[in-house]
């Protein structure tokens, strides 16, 4: 059995939230995945939590706070700067993936259309197959 890990999500999409949360049950097993529905409350969240996530899964397009400000933050704090990052979004552009390498970003992939792309992708993230910080 796998240790079980806490992964924070920050997205505005409450379905792709759901979706998300449910595979990582279903890859993890026991698990914590808290969540955000913007940049300003998940750096809020975090920066007042004793038990920081294993790893941080960031979408770009999201009101308030967008995800490319909320990971200049996240960067800018020692204490949350050592977690990964992931940009999980639905975004595909090659200039969105180039910016938040630059930014700090571990890893990017596309939201997957099915349950069972999106497990393939959160398992190899899981497992550290990604490459930081230019995933190339």
């Amino acid at each position: 059995m796998k240790e079980p890990l806490t992964v924070f999500l920050v997205d505005d999409d409450e379905d792709d939230k759901e979706m998300f949360a449910e595979v990582m049950a279903d890859i993890c097993g026991f698990n914590t995945c808290v969540t955000a529905s913007n940049g300003f409350e998940a750096l809020k969240l975090l920066q007042s939590t004793k038990t920081l996530p294993d790893f941080i899964f960031l979408d770009l397009n999201m009101p308030r706070v967008n995800g490319k400000q909320c990971l200049v933050q996240l960067k800018k704090d020692e204490r949350l700067a050592p977690i990964p990052v992931i940009i999980y979004s639905t975004s595909g552009l090659e200039s969105d993936k180039e910016e938040t390498a630059q930014l700090g970003a571990d890893y990017f992939f596309k939201k997957p259309s099915s349950i069972q792309q999106l497990k393939k992708e959160l398992e190899l993230v899981l497992d550290k197959k990604y490459l930081s910080p230019s995933y190339k």
